[in-house]
């Protein structure tokens, strides 16, 4: 059951993020976290007046505040690492944050067995080279380097956060609520300095493309969503460090994702690079 969960927030991690990457073609990045996250943050409102979450409230959902910041501010080195290129070697590069939720089960105690260590390393490698890692070309700036180790150490912390943020399903919709809440807070900080140092924050024709793209927008923040809820629902039914290389490799799932609706072609070492993840998952989940 584990290697399911974690399977479906790779899945949901990957489409999120391509249909991220289409709307900031058309949308300043902010405006897109800013916009996704509350729209988000709204369904999840609902949830948790329906299901009475606020019941759940406790000490565990600093858990979930740290993760609403923690989140936003590794986007945004995330995107600016990708301004700065090569997108090729920041991609792959950021899923290294799975040493995070990875060191976190190790020092719980967990010890996954044999098969599960080659599983580790082999969907590690896998999602890697998937990301198509550029060998070769222009020279990486160390700004780019640093941006992303940093947001990768983010984005591992974020899971590791949202896994400990709530010990029941209602407890983890407020979790997740109070997440896409402080999401909402930090981005929307960001997007308003942003703005008055003359930066637009939304594209020509204002608020009417943002209005019409509003059920995509709102597609990204709800998958972002119910792939943290999937992994906090992987981490309960299984050991930690395998959900967390599982649910990591979304990065193939946007390459896939990219190959059929964009028509990109697959580099031969990113469709080596599926092959070894999806080789990985097996040995995850046999193990």
């Amino acid at each position: 059951m584990s290697a399911v969960f974690a399977l479906a927030t790779s899945l949901l991690w990957g489409l999120a993020d391509f249909g991220g990457g289409l709307l900031t073609r058309r949308f300043p990045a902010l405006t897109v976290v800013v916009v996704s996250q509350a729209a988000a943050a709204l369904v999840l409102g609902g949830i948790v007046v329906g299901t009475g979450g606020w019941s759940e409230a406790g000490p565990r959902l600093w858990f979930a505040v740290a993760a609403g910041v923690v989140g936003p501010a590794a986007m945004l080195c995330f995107y600016r690492a990708l301004a700065l290129g090569p997108m090729g070697v920041v991609s792959p590069l950021a899923t290294i944050g799975v040493v995070v939720p990875v060191g976190v089960g190790l020092v719980l105690g967990e010890r996954p067995g044999p098969l599960q260590y080659a599983g580790i390393v082999v969907a590690v490698a896998g999602v890697v080279l998937a990301g198509g890692p550029q060998l070769r070309g222009a020279p990486v700036q160390r700004q780019a380097i640093a941006l992303t180790l940093v947001a990768a150490l983010g984005f591992g912390a974020v899971m590791a956060l949202i896994a400990a943020a709530s010990v029941n399903v209602t407890g983890l919709f407020l979790a997740l609520f109070v997440q896409r809440l402080c999401n909402v807070v930090v981005g929307g900080t960001a997007l308003a300095v942003s703005v008055r140092r003359g930066t637009p924050a939304l594209p020509e024709g204002g608020l009417l493309p943002v209005w019409r793209s509003l059920p995509a927008l709102a597609f990204v923040g709800l998958a972002d969503v119910a792939a943290n809820g999937s992994y906090a629902l992987a981490t309960r039914y299984g050991a930690v460090a395998v959900a967390a290389v599982l649910a990591s490799l979304y990065p193939v799932v946007t390459a896939l994702a990219a190959r059929g609706v964009l028509k990109e072609r697959l580099r031969m070492v990113q469709a080596a690079g599926a092959g070894l993840a999806l080789a990985g998952s097996v040995l995850l989940a046999a193990g």
